[in-house]
């Protein structure tokens, strides 16, 4: 690689990961109806063009591997051999080789050659492994090429095109494996004009993430500087200021939408991987599993599609691991063999909601709480008084769990517990619904961006504080004395149901002020509400979030800073670690 320029190899990069993103849907699709021509013409185009770029670049461990996929895949086409599930399976697990190839080039590492075993697994014939590829380059892809071994000139043009713009770089010798350079970030790369109807060509442009989180950045400060503004024009009270702080406020929120929209990609981004996950999760438990995908096309903040991925892989397995019946057992309990695995997402407003749903054994809430009192998570009297959907929650304790034995699939070191703090890091949460024999539903619930969040702020003496507005239910005022008392925790009795109450002063350690009436913001926390008596409701606004401060960075209950209109600081309360230390 040391004729091509670091921005061409992290092009590479790129484009080579969407091409095995893709990859692991296709194969699966394919694997379901082997004779579906199309998806094996794009199972086939997809390890040609990886090894066309990865001979371009030098990258040989990538060549090999990739050639022997093709090698069979061509023959297939030709009609000369069929798909066996030996194949299947070499194909997916090359998918696994191909990520770490391409996680050792983004680290400016030599990448791991693929075992001999795996290539061999290619072969149709039963006793012989594929024939060794030429390495593929920029000197070799030659008109004659005709073969699976080498790209055609158009093809490599294409390639080119592909990663360099509109133009090929100067080449002064074949690219060698050795002395590769780490890639550097995506440049902006040309501008490619794209055919549209009607003659019209739409423009499109690679940006580097690191300018987007600039101008992200930027206009949260402008966000902030709005709001004090918006906090002035109400003390001044001067008609021409009070238009001109309007035009701001509309222009500010029109351009914090059109930069917000540069930053979202679809939630598909994530889900492609899973069609994999699940047939290797199944096939490896000898279970039979239909995944379902359904709005993919939700778009999402492209921080939160990346940090939602590992969450959602987790669930998705937990659900074939421990939902999931064997097929046996699912025909004895008159369900159909292959069990039923839905991802969902949808956008809610200013948040996005995903689902994944299983129609396996369901949770039983009693062995939940019998385990959780086994491995001393409770104590007794606690564990007599949980209801049906707080036994569900026992799933979220630290070390909590009901498999009898590990595995691969199970006891990876990540838990629920683990799931559901990196939710909460994502401003969202987590909830579960089950019913015994009929299957599990968890549900996420996060914030369309992180850069910028709504908030309700609320006052506690002179300090405000500031509370996610997706948790806020409703703000109501009671007489202080409807409050009830219940084993040692103020409740509030509703007509339908007795809401829990925490007080925010009592909660800081600060005295609590009597007053006649109450005011209480209503919580949401999973299945479950509670309320939260305040001072004072200030109202709704926007705020960016700031790391904390020293001095309760770590604290429980508390999850960021920002600063408000008036120019001081809030704090922003973590509504689960509010009630779970209250």
């Amino acid at each position: 690689m040391s004729a091509v320029t670091p921005e061409i190899a992290a092009d590479f990069l790129i484009e080579a990961q969407e091409i095995l993103d893709r990859l692991g849907e296709q194969l699966v699709t394919l694997e379901q109806d082997p004779s579906d021509s199309e998806q094996l013409n794009a199972v086939f185009r997809g390890f040609h063009t990886l090894k066309g770029g990865a001979g371009f670049l030098g990258i040989q461990p990538m060549v090999n591997l990739c050639h022997a996929a093709e090698e069979t895949l061509g023959l297939v086409r030709a009609g000369q051999a069929t798909l066996e599930p030996q194949h299947f399976d070499a194909a997916q697990q090359s998918l696994d080789w191909l990520q770490q190839m391409l996680d050792a080039i983004g680290a400016g590492e030599d990448p791991p050659h693929a075992p001999q075993m795996l290539i061999d697994q290619f072969d149709t014939r039963g006793d012989a492994a594929p024939a060794t590829p030429k390495q593929t380059t920029a000197t070799n892809a030659t008109p004659a090429a005709t073969g699976t071994d080498l790209i055609s000139d158009d093809e490599f043009e294409a390639l080119l095109d592909q990663l360099h713009g509109d133009g090929a770089p100067t080449r002064t010798a074949a690219p060698a494996p050795a002395a590769r350079p780490a890639p550097s970030p995506a440049k902006p790369a040309a501008p490619k004009p794209v055919a549209k109807a009607g003659g019209e060509t739409e423009q499109t442009i690679r940006v580097d993430t690191k300018r987007l989180d600039a101008i992200v950045n930027l206009v949260g400060e402008l966000v902030l500087s709005r709001n004090r503004l918006k906090t002035l024009r109400a003390r001044i009270r001067d008609e021409e200021l009070d238009r001109a702080v309007s035009g701001l406020d509309i222009a500010t929120a029109r351009l914090q939408t059109a930069v917000m929209r540069t930053r979202m990609q679809p939630v598909g981004k994530v889900f492609s991987r899973f069609p994999k996950v699940a047939r290797d999760v199944a096939r490896q438990l000898q279970k039979e599993v239909d995944l379902e995908l359904v709005g993919a096309e939700t778009e999402l903040d492209r921080n939160l599609v990346e940090a939602l991925a590992d969450p959602l892989v987790h669930l998705v397995r937990n659900a074939i691991d421990h939902g999931i019946e064997v097929p046996s057992l699912r025909e004895a309990c008159s369900k159909p063999r292959a069990g039923h695995v839905r991802l969902s997402a949808q956008q809610e407003g200013d948040f996005v909601t995903i689902e994944i749903r299983d129609d396996g054994a369901g949770i039983d809430p009693e062995r939940l709480r019998a385990k959780a009192l086994e491995k001393g998570l409770i104590d007794p009297e606690a564990a007599a008084r949980l209801t049906h959907d707080e036994c569900l929650q026992l799933i979220f304790l630290p070390g909590f769990s009901t498999k009898a034995e590990v595995t691969d699939i199970s006891g990876r070191g990540v838990g629920m517990d683990v799931v559901q703090s990196r939710i909460r890091e994502l401003s969202g949460q987590i909830a579960i619904h089950s019913d015994i024999g009929r299957g599990s539903r968890f549900v996420i619930r996060v914030p369309l961006t992180l850069a910028i969040l709504p908030t309700l702020l609320v006052q506690a003496g002179e300090p405000v504080y500031a509370l996610p507005l997706a948790r806020v239910m409703e703000v109501l005022h009671a007489p202080s004395e409807s409050l009830r008392w219940f084993d040692g925790q103020a409740v509030l009795d509703r007509q339908s149901h007795t809401l829990p109450l925490v007080d925010l002063r009592h909660w800081l350690r600060v005295d609590p002020v009597m007053t006649p009436l109450l005011t209480i913001v209503v919580l949401q926390m999973g299945e479950q509400r509670f309320g939260l008596i305040v001072d004072q409701v200030r109202g709704r606004e926007e705020v960016v979030i700031k790391p904390l401060p020293r001095a309760v960075r770590g604290l429980p209950g508390y999850a960021g800073a920002t600063l408000i209109g008036d120019g001081r600081m809030a704090l922003i309360l973590d509504v689960d670690g509010l009630r779970a230390t209250a």
